[in-house]
């Protein structure tokens, strides 16, 4: 089994996705596959994640199998340090998921949990693919999903979020495919990744690739100015759907910075590193002040997780002279797996609230805490999470970026610590009027406490940001080598 664990994680959720399909009729039967499905998937990628050897730096569980041999294209899996993390962070996430729309979700139910566990085998193939075709189809193929799940469980303005969501990531995809085309042909006909990264391409060859890798890559962080799609599409999406969308969607944007983009283009990288530093800037400072105002619970997370990741960028393009600085590069890697794990958790506080008072407006809330205290005892530990408190998983991504800035480029660190204070002031003032105070008004008085199942779901959740938060080495260990062989190769210049 060891052999095929990758296409085990893989195709486990897929075909439990078919299989729910065939309980249409049966809502309480498709919810208990779906989540049979998503806990089996799971269980593989823990395995993944246990048995992993950090100490390598070579590709681990690799399956290598032709796919179309006259095209040279291939069936090759395999994970290191930098990609094993999100595989396990997009199984963990999906079994919440299900879990969250147990009792929520009441039209089309077995098309809903279907959506989501073919998504997650789709995500967790882009995370292994090694094979150029193979990680466009998987990448590609993820959008479907998230496009229904948007367009038919959405809110009001739910087709034209979906439209704009599908449309932004597909032309930028377009782009990619392009780029990867090209190399297929510098390669003398082979679509392997590593291939693409001892190519003698000339600068001019390099920036136009990066542009086109940027392009499809930056809208999926999304990085300014390329992210006006997701204050649209979280506010309209199902609960579930914004917890996978910025727990795991928005992660395969910065795991393309890492695994195209700096090694196949390391000297165009050098020389656009600046703009990239300073792009992730205004993200993490202007992205903080518009969140800032937000009278919209999701709108403003939604801001907020731009903001965020406006550090995995930053920590990407922080540059000591030829080499890529350690403490920023694992810090972006560090900042997405927290990410993904404290902005499904406010999402999900977030659609608690909603499917008792069926309204995101902070103005709507007020004194929470008085009806919910269990809730708001869990939601005060994902807003301090959100803001960066050291003890939880908020904290270590972002301290760890700093102290690369802190090396690199004083002034960046000096913007971006500053712009902490930003993250506790919007998170901590939304906080304030939703939770604390007298009881606003009757829907407020009619709230009930969690349930058993929102219980278990926050919990989980707790335990991951506090885990990571205390003993962040659980996952840094596993990242160290991969990070490490990634600076050699890009600090060899080709050029």
């Amino acid at each position: 089994m060891m052999s095929y664990l990758l296409s085990l994680t893989i195709w486990t959720p897929i075909v439990f996705g078919f299989i729910t399909l065939a309980f249409n009729k049966n809502d309480c039967m498709a919810r208990y596959v779906a989540l049979l499905g998503s806990i089996i998937a799971l269980v593989f990628s823990l395995i993944v994640f246990q048995t992993f050897d950090p100490q390598q730096t070579a590709m681990q569980f690799s399956e290598n199998y032709a796919w179309v041999p006259s095209l040279n294209i291939n069936y090759h899996l395999a994970v290191d340090g930098i990609s094993m993390p999100f595989v396990m962070l997009n199984n963990f996430i999906t079994v919440l998921v299900v879990l969250a729309g147990f009792k929520v979700i009441k039209q089309k139910v077995a098309l809903y949990n279907a959506m989501f566990l073919m998504m997650t085998g789709f995500i967790s193939g882009s995370f292994c693919a090694l094979d150029a075709v193979l990680f466009y189809v998987f990448f590609e193929a993820m959008l479907i999903p998230m496009y229904l799940i948007i367009g038919v469980w959405g809110s009001t303005n739910r087709v034209y979020a979906a439209i704009k969501f599908f449309l932004y990531t597909l032309i930028g995809s377009l782009l990619m495919l392009v780029a990867l085309i090209y190399l297929y042909n510098q390669a003398k006909g082979s679509f392997e990744i590593f291939d693409y990264y001892n190519l003698p391409l000339t600068m001019g060859v390099q920036i136009l690739i990066f542009i086109a890798f940027f392009l499809s890559f930056a809208v999926k962080v999304p990085m300014w100015p390329l992210h006006t799609w997701l204050p649209d599409a979280h506010p309209e999406a199902p609960t579930g759907g914004s917890m996978v969308l910025a727990a795991i969607t928005l992660k395969i944007g910065g795991y393309g910075f890492l695994r195209f983009i700096l090694p196949i283009v390391p000297d165009a990288s050098r020389e656009l590193a600046g703009v990239m530093v300073v792009l992730s800037l205004i993200a993490i400072v202007y992205i903080g002040l518009v969140a800032l105002v937000q009278k919209d619970m999701k709108k403003l997370v939604a801001y907020s997780s731009i903001s965020h990741m406006g550090f995995v960028t930053l920590g990407c393009f922080l540059f000591v002279g030829a080499n890529l600085n350690t403490w920023a590069l694992e810090g972006a890697i560090t900042q997405m797996i927290s990410h993904g794990f404290v902005s499904a958790a406010m999402f999900f506080c977030i659609g608690v609230m909603y499917d008792r008072v069926h309204s995101r407006n902070i103005a709507d809330y007020g004194g929470v805490v008085n009806k919910m205290p269990v809730f708001a005892a869990f939601f005060m530990l994902f807003s301090m999470a959100n803001s960066g408190l050291p003890g939880t998983s908020g904290f270590v991504g972002e301290f760890m970026v700093i102290m690369g800035a802190v090396q690199t480029n004083f002034i960046a660190a000096i913007l971006a610590g500053v712009t902490l204070i930003l993250g506790a002031g919007y998170t901590l003032w939304m906080y304030k009027r939703v939770v604390f105070g007298s009881v606003a008004n009757s829907h407020v008085a009619e709230m009930n406490d969690v349930s058993k199942r929102e219980f278990l779901i926050l919990a989980l959740l707790a335990v991951a940001v506090l885990v990571m938060g205390i003993y962040p080495d659980l996952f840094v260990a596993k990242m160290h080598a991969s990070v490490g062989h990634l600076i050699n190769q890009v600090a060899q210049s080709k050029i």
